[in-house]
Parts: structure tokens; sequence; C-alpha cells
């Protein structure tokens, strides 16, 4: 296994070993602007602060993206290459601590049998790290390799001691909204700072934003939406929020699975609706 420092980038140019130790707030992602889009959180509360510092982890080696327009020609190595430039340039514009590209390919993501080595990978830099706050994907996201890689996340997570675990672990919205979560379910992030950063950070992915997909008012459209719809009863408390949802339970309860979480909570959900209309029926 090759050294976490051969994959990592550091925009100010600080040992890794320090930029790893001074992070606060941290995101493992599957893909290349994924952190961009569901930990803005994160990104935004540590943005040009002393004490609080922003790292990002992806996963993947970008192979395979969808290209039309400029990159229609372009090779999957030159793909690649591209998609990792983007990313650690968004961690420029972002000021993080630090970015490290793991550069896994997704058919190992997704299989649990061959990505013992990246499990490994993930717990060095989780016990490196200490985060206090961890952003992950969730577990109802509908792309095979986000749950991939936030299963293999749970692994590494349960491999660390009691006081190495972060306090806060949230699971994001990337291909799902959470917004039918019970509301004492959701965890509501405010993301309504620094409105151009959060602009910039989706912006610069061009090779994403280019051919057709445009995640920038995608994105923004879905943050301001959520702090809208969020509550019937009462006016905004802020113009931009994003969901999430508490993965701690994963870490408190080891016989408790991706798949039963994620099915405690779609039932719920079922029982609410089912008891609004019978409320409406009495």
């Amino acid at each position: 296994m090759q050294s976490l420092e051969s994959y990592t980038f550091i925009p100010d140019g600080i040992s890794c070993a320090s930029a790893f130790k001074r992070t606060t707030h941290l995101a493992i992602g599957a893909h290349q602007d994924d952190l961009e889009i569901f930990a803005y959180h994160g990104i935004s509360a540590c943005f040009e602060q002393e004490e609080r510092w922003f790292g990002g982890v992806t996963v993947t080696d970008g192979g395979g993206s969808a290209r039309t327009g400029l990159y229609a020609e372009y090779s999957d190595e030159e793909m690649k290459r591209v998609r990792y430039d983007e990313q650690n340039e968004a961690a420029k514009i972002g000021k993080y601590s630090f970015q490290t590209q793991l550069k896994v390919p997704s058919s190992v993501v997704k299989n649990s049998n061959e990505a013992g080595s990246l499990v490994e990978q993930l717990t060095v830099l989780l016990k490196a790290c200490r985060p206090q706050t961890l952003y992950l994907h969730n577990p109802v996201d509908k792309h095979a390799t986000h749950l991939g890689v936030l299963t293999q996340c749970i692994a590494a997570l349960r491999k660390l001691d009691a006081d190495e675990i972060p306090e806060q672990i949230y699971g994001c919205e990337v291909w799902r909204d959470l917004d039918w979560l019970r509301d004492e379910d959701k965890i509501a992030l405010p993301v309504d700072s620094h409105p151009e950063l959060a602009r910039e950070l989706i912006k610069v992915f061009e090779s994403q934003v280019s051919g057709g997909k445009d995640y920038v008012t995608a994105t923004l459209g879905r943050r301001h939406a959520n702090a809208t719809y969020f509550s019937s009863h009462s006016v905004d408390g802020c113009s931009a929020i994003t969901f999430a949802m508490d993965l701690r339970p994963l870490l408190e309860d080891s016989t408790l699975s991706l798949p039963v979480l994620a099915e405690q909570h779609i039932l719920q959900f079922r029982s609410d609706v089912a008891s609004a209309y019978s409320q409406l029926l009495k």
C-alpha cells in the first residue's frame, strides 16, 4: 500500500502529517465533485478559519465519467487527469487543509472482497486526522459507488478506538434528497454562508457541468428549496440547508447494518404517511 502522502495535495504546502492533524471537519466521497455537493457545510464552516480546517478524501479515480462537448473525444485516462486536477483546484479555492485522491476503481469500491486495502487506507487516515465532524454518503443514496464507499467507510470506522470516533457522523445528500425523513431524524445543516464560494466550488468541475448537467443550479436550488420547505409554519431561518442522516448509531451498535438503518427510516416514513391519513379519517 502506498503512503497517503503520495495521494495527497496540500494547498498551503505544510507537511502531510500537520495537514491531517489540524483537520477538524473531514469528508470522504466517491467521486470528484461529491464533496463540494454534500459537504459544503464543513467547507464553509472552516473557510478562512484559524481553528477549523476541512479535509477532503475522494476515493475513486474518475474513470468511466460521462463526457460530451469539449470532452467528448477524451480517453478515459485523459478524463481521469481532468477530474483529478479539478478536484485539487476545488481544494485551492476552498482553502482545504488537504485533498487526498485514492484513485480506486469503482469496481473495487463496490466489491467488499477486493476493498480490504481501501478500508486499511481509510482507517489510517481517520486515525491521523481524528476529525470532530465527518461527512459521508448516506445509506439511501441511489448511486452504487456511493453506497460502496459508505460501506468501506463504516468498516474503517469500526476499526477505531472509542476515543477516535468523530463526535458527528453525517450521511449526506447527493443522488437522493433526505427531505422525506421525519423532522426529528433530519439533521438540517445551514449552508448559506459564502454564497459565491458555494457556486465556484461546483462550477470548477467544468468537465461535469459543461456537458449538459447543470449541477450548479441544481445543487444551489436544492439547498434553497430545503430551507424554504423545511417548515410550513415558520419563516425561513436561513436561505440554504442541506439535510443529513445521523450515522453514529452504526458505531454504537456493531450489529446494526447499513441496509437495516435505511429500512428503519423508510418504515418510519411509511408509518408517518399512514398515520396522517388515519387522523383525517377519524
